[in-house]
C-alpha cells in the first residue's frame, strides 16, 4: 500500500510533462510525479512502441502512468503491458479529460475498467475525476465511494465540471465533502493551487494531499514554496538558469544529435506558453499570486525579462536557440494547447 498522505502530486501534463520537467519539478519539491497521459487507442499489435516512452528517473521515487480510454479491454490490456513491462508504483486512469469523462456517465465500463486494470496489475489503480459532466449535475460524491469499493487506491478530484473546463473556480467546499465520502481511500484535490497559502486552505479542506497542474508550469518552484510556507521571486536571469538545466536534462534522456535537440526544443517550446505567464513578486499588486493575474507589459531597461515573459512564438523560438542552436528559416512552431483558454475567464 503506497503512502499518498500530505504529499505534492505533479499531475500528469501532456506534451509538457516529460521526464526531463519532471526532474526540475523533483527537484523543487514535488513528492509525486506521473508521466505524460497515453490515449488507449493502438491495437494490440501497437502496444509495445508504447513502452519507450515510460521511462522513470532515478530521483522520481513515488512515480506513476496515466492511460485514457473508454474500451475496457484496450485500458486493461494496456495495464498488463505495463506491469510487465513498465517499472511504476500506480497506474492512473484519466476520466477527467476530454473523451475520458465520459466515463462518469458509463459507470458499467468505468467499473469494469477498474476492477480489470485491478486484477491485472500488481500496483496499485488509481483515477482523476471531475464533479461532473455538467456545471449544475455534479455527481463525483456519488462516484467516488464506487471507485473505492471497485478497487482504486486512491481518486484525485477536480474541483470544476467537464462544461466548465478552466473557467470559474475550482470548488473546494465541494471537493471537502467528496473528500469525507471517500474516507478512508485517499482523496487529493485539483483546482487553482498557486500559493502556499491556497494550498494551506486546500489541506483545511479534509483532503488528503494536492495535486497541481498548470501551477507547475508556470512556476516549478510552487512545490518549495508550499513546503517552506513562502512566496519565492524567481528572476528572469534563474529561470533561464532552470531552461538551461531542462536542456542538459533533455539532451541526457533524448541524444544530443538532431533527433534529441529538436525533441528538447519541443517540449521547450510547448512549456514556455505557460513558464512566460509568471509575473515576479515584485510586479505583483497584491499577495498571494493568483493564476488569473496580468502581466503589467513591457518593463523598460530589462531586456530578459521582457524576453521571458513574452507571449510571442517568435521569442519562444529565440529563447530555445539560445540552447539548442538556430532553426532553419522555415521553422514553424504550434503550440500543443490554447494556451489561453487555461486562463480564460467565463
Amino acid at each position: 500500500m503506497l503512502d499518498f498522505q500530505g504529499k505534492l502530486y505533479l499531475s500528469s501534463l501532456s506534451n509538457c510533462g516529460s521526464l526531463p520537467f519532471r526532474r526540475i519539478c523533483k527537484r523543487f519539491g514535488a513528492d509525486i510525479t506521473c508521466g505524460e497521459m497515453f490515449t488507449c487507442a493502438l491495437s494490440q499489435n501497437e502496444l509495445p512502441g508504447i513502452t519507450s516512452s515510460l521511462h522513470r528517473h532515478e530521483t522520481e521515487d513515488l512515480f506513476g502512468i496515466q492511460l485514457q480510454g473508454t474500451t475496457p479491454k484496450q485500458m486493461v490490456n494496456y495495464a498488463e503491458l505495463l506491469n510487465e513491462t513498465a517499472e511504476v508504483d500506480f497506474v492512473d486512469i484519466n476520466a477527467e479529460y476530454r473523451g475520458g469523462c465520459v466515463l462518469m456517465n458509463h459507470l458499467v465500463e468505468f467499473e469494469q475498467i477498474v476492477r480489470g486494470m485491478d486484477y491485472v496489475l500488481s500496483v496499485p489503480v488509481t483515477a482523476k475525476i471531475r464533479t461532473g459532466i455538467a456545471k449544475k449535475c455534479r455527481i463525483a460524491h456519488t462516484l467516488i465511494p464506487k471507485l473505492r469499493d471497485w478497487g482504486a487506491s486512491m481518486v484525485t478530484l477536480h474541483g470544476r465540471s467537464r462544461e466548465e473546463m478552466h473557467q470559474n473556480l475550482a470548488d473546494w467546499e465541494y471537493i471537502g465533502e467528496c473528500a469525507k465520502v471517500a474516507a478512508p481511500m485517499p482523496l487529493f484535490g485539483n483546482g487553482d493551487i498557486f500559493s502556499f497559502e491556497d494550498a494551506t486552505r486546500a489541506m483545511e479542506t479534509g483532503v488528503s494531499g494536492i495535486a497541481i497542474a498548470r501551477a507547475a508550469l508556470i512556476k516549478p518552484w510552487i512545490f518549495t514554496e508550499i513546503k517552506e510556507r513562502r512566496h519565492w521571486d524567481i528572476s528572469a536571469r534563474e529561470r533561464l538558469d532552470m531552461l538551461k538545466d531542462f536542456t542538459d536534462f533533455g539532451l541526457e534522456y533524448w541524444g544530443s544529435d538532431k533527433i534529441g535537440v529538436e525533441k528538447t526544443r519541443h517540449y521547450m517550446l510547448n512549456w514556455l506558453p505557460f513558464l512566460c505567464r509568471y509575473i515576479p513578486v515584485g510586479l505583483l499588486e497584491h499577495l498571494p499570486p493568483k493564476m488569473s493575474d496580468q502581466h503589467p507589459g513591457v518593463l523598460y531597461g530589462d531586456y530578459l525579462e521582457n524576453l521571458m515573459s513574452s507571449e510571442m512564438i517568435k521569442d519562444w523560438v529565440k529563447i530555445s536557440e539560445m540552447f539548442l542552436g538556430t532553426v532553419p528559416d522555415d521553422y514553424h512552431f504550434e503550440p500543443a494547447h490554447d494556451v489561453d483558454a487555461y486562463f480564460r475567464q467565463p
